[in-house]
């Protein structure tokens, strides 16, 4: 598919560029509201309820610094402004710093909320760019490192020593790191692949208004042929009236006769496209099962390919369809794809019965690597085991293909035809309710 994946992949490109990781700042301010109403609650509840010696005057600090801030900024920004990458890894920062900072006075890693410093790093995994999410990740790593030598003590009863030994410090740091560095990959990783996903199903409906705007080109051929029929028409009178007059005159005789040679001339054409669109109106409208597979193969029997198709069924019961641009595009591109794969031969069977229409697409390549059949259909991804992978390589035209034809209500299943023959097998069945017209 290497037309249609390059294609679709500049399509999404033009429209959108690249993915924008850029945080709001009112997510990210109704977090810290929350971090504030928590930290707040937290002290009053140990230096209130449990009697706990508690620096009272520094966390109040601390979380009043946190306060401003936020205060600050949803003051200055309007709700929908969106960070900057670096002001983002900035705030995000200044989180971790003030989230180090009550740590480091209320007993360091002994406290058990120790553990939300890994909330901020799995925040910027999850919604900024890679390189500014490692520099945080690194500035975690080192506020927790600071926590193992904090001198305070944990709150705890007057009456008791809670001694936490260096060995338990050891442990609770490589938990926290540990923690923090395994969900940052995951952060990143689903939201790496949520952006991917919207990519591509961007650059399908991008794809299918293409495919729905080139369908429409005959009628707006027809609409134009009738709006200049009328001032050609005219043209062509006057033309006419000159040449009767100015026949005799040497200095017009000839500008005269070209003029009006070449009024016909577009009258010609604009009939020819007149009856094209009258012939072609039923067959735009309507699509026996028959012509759609010619439809979606006759672009490809000029690559030295031979096309085999095998039909199980009777043409006279065939279903009649609508034109769908979805189903145009997916299977020509699944035809292209077997096409760029197979080595002599490519074999269509198209079956339909009172239930399902089904065809199945077969080529004589090499077929699917064993490793990639679970995952095809998924957006960026190489199919086939091909060194010099002609199909364009990152697997968008084989998404766009098969989220087009689920969308028409098919179901499809891709496999390796077998261990006596070489090559891939890709099927596809619809309800015969959705592919034919109801009369």
């Amino acid at each position: 598919m290497k037309d249609t994946s390059v294609e679709a992949t500049s399509l999404r490109h033009a429209q959108f560029g690249r993915a924008s990781r850029n945080m709001r700042l009112q997510t990210l301010v109704r977090l810290r509201w929350l971090a504030v109403a928590g930290q707040t609650v937290t002290v009053l509840i140990v230096a209130g309820l449990f009697r706990f010696s508690l620096p009272i005057v520094e966390t109040g600090l601390l979380i009043a610094a946190l306060a401003l801030v936020n205060l600050g900024l949803s003051l200055r920004f309007p709700a929908t402004h969106r960070l900057k990458p670096l002001a983002a890894l900035a705030l995000l920062g200044f989180d971790l710093l003030q989230m180090s900072g009550l740590l480091f006075i209320t007993g360091g890693l002994a406290n058990p909320f120790a553990p939300l410093l890994c909330v901020p790093v799995i925040i910027s995994f999850a919604s900024l760019p890679l390189r500014q999410s490692l520099v945080l990740l690194v500035f975690a790593i080192a506020c927790t490192t600071l926590l193992t030598v904090s001198p305070y003590p944990l709150p705890w009863h007057p009456d008791e020593i809670l001694i936490i030994y260096p060995v338990m410090q050891l442990g609770i740091w490589c938990a926290i790191v540990s923690m923090m560095a395994f969900a940052a990959f995951y952060a990143y990783r689903v939201s790496m692949e949520a952006t991917l996903l919207a990519d591509a199903l961007a650059a399908t409906e991008l794809v299918l208004e293409r495919e729905k705007h080139l369908s429409q080109l005959d009628g707006l051929a027809a609409a134009a042929a009738h709006e200049l029929g009328t001032p050609l028409a005219t043209i062509s009178v006057v033309a006419k009236e000159m040449e009767r007059e100015l026949s005799d005159d040497d200095r017009f005789r000839e500008d005269v006769a070209l003029l009006r040679s070449q009024s016909e001339r577009c009258r010609d054409i604009l009939r020819r496209l007149t009856s094209l669109s009258a012939e072609n109106e039923e067959h735009m409208r309507r699509l026996p099962l028959s012509s759609l597979i010619e439809e979606v193969t006759a672009p490809h029997r000029q690559f030295g390919i031979t096309f085999q198709l095998v039909e199980k069924s009777d043409r006279s019961d065939e279903p009649v369809g609508h034109r769908n641009a979805g189903i145009l595009y997916g299977l020509g591109n699944l035809v292209e794809n077997a096409v760029d794969f197979a080595c002599k031969t490519v074999q269509l069977t198209v079956e339909h019965d009172a239930d399902k229409v089904a065809i199945t697409i077969e080529d004589d390549g090499d077929g699917f690597a064993p490793d990639v059949l679970s995952h095809i259909g998924e957006p960026y991804m190489s199919t086939r085991n091909r060194e010099m992978d002609r199909a364009g390589g990152l697997g968008l035209g084989l998404f766009i293909a098969k989220t087009l034809l689920e969308r028409s209500g098919a179901s499809l299943s891709f496999e390796n035809r077998g261990p006596d023959e070489t090559g891939a097998r890709v099927r596809i069945v619809w309800p015969r309710s959705v592919m034919e017209i109801k009369d």
